[in-house]
């Protein structure tokens, strides 16, 4: 028996952009719904067993923020992938923030969306399951029971702060993670804005994990919102100039 399609709202009040979010998801294997605005989302959701939210931040009534915030009220195991406009560092902390798992900048290249859509999808079908105690991404190996980690093997001496911090990265491969995250589960509460702090450890990780700290492979940073851990043999987000939607 094949396995059912991935079922996907695509939430946009421009008719143009759903046919071809569509038109090019579809041809990929999804099973595409679509909604005109925040609201209608909202509406249909309860009525399809939907894996995905493909939202826009940008729509008249309650808008992407909002929606995303009910959606996850509504829906706490589905995932939700916001279209942001490039370099609005505000409102992806806010998606982030309301509940995305992640976000794509316009113009959207269809390779980099499929990917992401995949990543979060992957990610929360490991979170159901039960939490792993060694994570293994490109030469790293992270023990949790015996607080270690290994790059191709060789032992790597962390702080309690540093193992925690990198913990959380890894954890969420795949996914932007904000400063004011990052900063809250680590430190705690109280914290949240002291970007400094936070630059510091992860300029001492970037040393110890990866081949140049000038050009990180593991810890990349996402402009104005945090970090994201990658595996350097597969990238979620391949540079393509000529297939943007």
């Amino acid at each position: 028996m094949a396995p059912r399609p991935l079922h996907v709202l695509v939430v946009d009040d421009e008719p143009a952009l759903r046919k071809v979010f569509r038109t090019s998801l579809a041809a990929s294997g999804f099973a595409i719904e679509e909604a005109r605005s925040g609201e209608e989302a909202v509406d249909i959701l309860p009525q399809h067993p939907f894996d995905l939210v493909l939202l826009d931040i940008n729509m008249p009534g309650i808008g992407g923020v909002e929606a995303c915030r009910e959606i996850r009220a509504l829906a706490p195991k589905i995932g939700i992938l916001m279209v942001t406009v490039r370099d609005a560092e505000s409102d992806m902390v806010r998606a982030l923030e309301a509940g995305a798992d992640d976000y794509v900048t316009k113009p959207v290249r269809f390779r980099e969306l499929v990917a992401r859509m995949r990543a979060v999808l992957r990610r929360l079908e490991a979170d159901s399951a039960t939490q792993p105690t060694i994570i293994r991404i490109g030469d790293l190996e992270m023990n949790l029971e015996r607080h270690s980690l290994r790059k191709a093997g060789n032992l790597i001496h962390l702080t309690p702060t540093e193992f925690d911090l990198l913990v959380l990265l890894m954890r969420n491969h795949d996914a932007p993670v904000t400063h004011a995250k990052l900063l809250r589960t680590i430190w705690g509460p109280e914290y949240g804005t002291e970007l400094d702090y936070l630059r510091s450890y992860v300029r001492t990780l970037r040393k110890k994990i990866e081949d140049d700290p000038a050009i990180p492979k593991y810890i990349l940073t996402e402009p104005w919102v945090g970090y994201r851990f990658c595996d350097p043999s597969d990238p979620v987000s391949p540079e393509s100039a000529d297939d943007s939607l």
